[in-house]
């Protein structure tokens, strides 16, 4: 009986020991440093919090990071040697698993509408993807152009006709719709007061409306609807009203002290008991949405999983296995896993016997994903990236989280005030130092300007005619070059290598390009092996 009372003993202190071992000493109750607690009234109340990053953003695939060997996978001799092997490290982070659709942009362009539509309608415009992409002189797609945007039938296709510039600012609308709502089901803030953007004909409400806010309504003629021939006034907040305070922004949110939309059904407070606004240390929002870096989209699309043995397969050519374009399963046997142009004039396949089935652009849930769950990461549509396009950039960038196309920004102040743009976000500025985008550039031609009117009508004589210093050979890659990748459903197979670079102006748009968004991780990396 003693024998088993001291193996019962002895058991207990071994599993007291091993719990004791597990048990991490840094935690959020009291100070490692200090000793004063957490959380107690009777200190200082200060609030630690902890783990409350890296939860999967709506839409998105988290992506664990790793070594990976970026760069060309076969020997193209009449292909650009822009993009040659080296090793290089790429931290953890989300991809959206599709490309952002018609319908995902039309939700965009109908807040934009509403919002902005009366006041300033010039912003809306600004919005609309450019539907002419579609139009070939030697092709009849008018077609396209009047539906493939707006009809249904198109809804979960690729938004195509969308700039670098446009793209860049869907992932800032996106990012404050997103904590918006975080901040909204948090209890922190109210839903915005949309009905207020409704026109009205009150003018007691109008004269009620502009003393409690200190703003005033537009006034508009619109046709009486009882007689048509003649007009009645309506009004509407202002353009003042909705850039300042109706526009919720993250950044806004949280810098701007007088911004503060009305208070949710549990408003934070500080350790006195004071309303106080959400911030960083409280969780809920998101870091942010954008472009993936062309390192990142490279990564995700070649999806280098490690195995059982802890090596990955090197030497991929497309996002799937193999070289082959085709599926090489019993049950897929024969079936293209991507949208492209397989010879001249051949884009779907012959009739009865469709094999990717698309002439253009297909959904973007079509086609098997790759290893790490994203669609189409080969065809269907080239997808705009951050970089700014370099040939040589392969041989200036870091060893990790490579990247071309930092502007070091800061918030715009003028005596001491945040300024916003015509959209209600922060105003940002920078000097020409912090702009490197030309950092280290072994191209120097790039950086020439070549904004100049080349003379070839022998006016020299006329100052007002600047001549191009290097005439028409003039190089027209500049800072606002930038990367789109991936190949799309107009390219030969050889564009669907993930290795592949191309370029465009960031104000230009094509019908073979859209885009998909990215997010950085906080504190550890995803652990969840990438699968």
């Amino acid at each position: 009986m003693k024998t088993l009372k001291r193996i019962a003993f002895v058991m207990l202190v071994l599993v007291l020991t091993l719990t004791g071992c597990a048990k991490r000493e840094l935690n959020t109750r009291v100070s490692n440093t200090t000793g004063w607690n957490y959380f107690d009234e009777k200190t200082t109340n200060f609030e630690a919090l902890e783990g409350l990053g890296n939860v999967n953003p709506y839409g998105m695939v988290p992506i664990q990071g790793g070594a990976f060997t970026v760069g060309e996978k076969d020997e193209f001799i009449t292909a650009p040697r822009n993009n040659p092997q080296r090793q290089l490290t790429v931290s953890s982070f989300y991809m959206d698993k599709y490309e952002v659709t018609n319908l995902n942009w039309r939700e965009y362009l109908h807040w934009m509408q509403l919002v902005f539509g009366v006041c300033a309608p010039e912003l809306v415009k600004n919005v609309l993807p450019d539907t002419l992409v579609w139009r070939e002189e030697l092709a009849y797609n008018e077609p396209y152009l009047e539906n493939y945007f707006r009809h249904p039938a198109f809804s979960f296709y690729p938004v195509v006709g969308v700039t670098w510039e446009q793209a860049m600012d869907y992932c800032q609308w996106r990012t404050d719709r997103v904590n918006e709502l975080s901040l909204i089901k948090a209890g922190a803030i109210a839903y915005p007061p949309f009905s207020e953007l409704m026109p009205t004909d009150d003018e007691a409400y109008k004269a009620e409306w502009e003393e409690m806010t200190g703003y005033t309504m537009d006034e508009y003629e619109v046709p009486d609807p009882e007689d048509p021939t003649q007009t009645i006034s309506m009004y509407r907040p202002g353009y003042d009203y909705i850039r300042d305070k109706f526009v919720f922004n993250t950044e806004k949110y949280l810098l701007v002290g007088d911004y503060l939309p009305e208070s949710g059904k549990s408003p934070k407070t500080d350790s006195y008991g004071a309303e106080r606004k959400v911030d960083r240390t409280d969780g809920i929002l998101v870091v942010g949405y954008r472009l993936p870096t062309e390192v990142e989209w490279e990564f995700a699309a070649y999806a280098p999983i490690a195995g059982e043995d802890g090596l990955t397969i090197e030497g991929k050519v497309y996002p799937w296995s193999g070289y082959h374009p085709r599926n090489l399963t019993k049950k897929q046997m024969g079936q293209l896993q991507a949208n492209f142009i397989r010879g001249r004039g051949d884009m779907m396949g012959v009739s009865g016997a469709l094999n990717d089935k698309y002439v253009i652009t297909a959904p973007v849930d079509e086609f098997m994903p790759n290893d790490f769950g994203l669609y189409n990461m080969a065809g269907n549509v080239n997808e705009w990236v951050l970089d700014v396009y370099r040939e040589t950039s392969f041989q200036e960038l870091t060893e990790y989280n490579s990247f071309r196309g930092n502007i070091f920004s800061k918030v715009k102040l003028v005596d001491d005030a945040y300024q916003l743009d015509s959209l209600g976000r922060l105003a940002i500025e920078w000097t020409s130092e912090e702009d490197v985008r030309d950092f280290k550039d072994g191209d120097k031609a790039s950086i020439l300007p070549t904004e100049y009117v080349i003379d070839t009508t022998g006016l020299a004589e006329l100052e007002s005619i600047k001549k191009d210093p290097t005439d028409i050979l003039a190089p027209k890659i500049t800072k606002k070059t930038r990367v789109y990748k991936g190949g799309s459903w107009h390219d030969r197979i050889y564009w669907l290598n993930p290795s592949s670079r191309r370029y465009l102006d960031q104000d230009k748009a094509s019908s073979t390009i859209g885009f998909r968004c990215a997010m950085s991780t906080v504190g550890n990396q995803i652990d969840n092996g990438g699968k």
